[in-house]
């Protein structure tokens, strides 16, 4: 007879995978609404509105995490460097999505895992062996699917996404350092108050008067990208990354289906089948990487 699974066990299980749907369905709604909004305003202008009212979560995670003392910095260099790349992340994604559809955004930025096995090695030390640099080849390959460079359908608009998936990577691999000896919610507070700065520095170069409904739609970005950005934390706490890491490329699905109806969009068969490929490379990279943990902690 086969063994149950724990009751406890098997509800946190499912929290966790209740939380990581939930958070990639609210960063797709975000991303909707920051496409939305490319259209009547700048950048600079969108992500400091933006980042406002995305303070009112952080404001209720610093309150629920144990307060102002939990925000005490340790190294100035490491989050100065976080702060950078959060910020060029933030700016090279907003103007992707400015100017390609959402589902080829999200479809490129999945290379995202890519750069962090790649990167993996030389930043952290971490060891990646011959079958996952192979699965990093293929999963590139899936993204020149999705790009296509030398065809007529090709737009140097692609390189924001990757950008901005290279930048994420490296902040990912900065964090990994950086909460070794930081609290979360210092780690929070000086990316936001990065992302504010920086978009403020933009206001000379032409931002608009803002409309009441978009100000309305900037509150509520900021809100729903704090709440997902909670969801995906709570994830991990309640289930391992092994359980729910599969469950981000969801994101696909929302970015397909707010794409098709907002502006009619639907990815045509090279941007699936990259999709797919990709998607599979992400998925053997973490199978490998649970082998990996499971021979070093039998």
């Amino acid at each position: 007879m086969p063994l149950e699974t724990p009751p406890l066990r098997s509800s946190a299980a499912m929290k966790g995978i209740a939380f990581m749907a939930a958070g990639t369905l609210f960063m797709g709604v975000n991303n909707a609404f920051l496409k939305l909004l490319t259209v009547g305003y700048p950048p600079g202008e969108i992500l400091f509105f933006r980042g406002l009212f995305f303070f009112a979560p952080v404001v209720f995670f610093v309150w629920r995490g144990g307060g102002f003392k939990t925000l005490r910095i340790v190294s100035v260099k490491g989050h100065a460097a976080r702060a950078v790349l959060v910020v060029a992340s933030a700016f090279l994604f907003v103007n992707s999505v400015r100017y390609l559809p959402l589902a080829d955004v999200v479809a490129i930025g999945f290379s995202g895992t890519l750069f962090v096995t790649m990167l993996a090695g030389p930043m952290l030390g971490e060891h990646v062996g011959l079958r996952c640099w192979a699965a990093i080849v293929v999963g590139f390959i899936g993204i020149l699917l999705v790009t296509r460079p030398g065809s007529s359908v090709f737009q140097l608009a692609v390189l924001l996404p990757l950008g901005a998936a290279l930048a994420t990577a490296l902040r990912d691999l900065y964090t990994r350092r950086l909460t070794m000896r930081e609290s979360s919610n210092a780690i929070m507070v000086t990316s936001s108050a990065a992302i504010l700065l920086s978009a403020l520095c933009t206001m000379p170069f032409g931002w608009r008067p803002l409309m009441l409904a978009d100000f309305g739609l900037m509150a509520l970005s900021g809100v729903i990208s704090g709440f997902g950005h909670y969801c995906m934390i709570e994830t991990f706490r309640h289930a391992e990354a092994v359980l729910v890491s599969p469950f981000k490329y969801t994101a696909i699905l929302w970015a397909v289906a707010l794409g098709y109806i907002f502006w009619g969009d639907l990815p045509d068969a090279w941007v699936i089948a990259g999709s797919a490929v990709v998607i599979a490379s992400g998925l053997y990279i973490l199978h490998r990487e649970v082998l990996h943990q499971s021979t070093e902690n039998p």
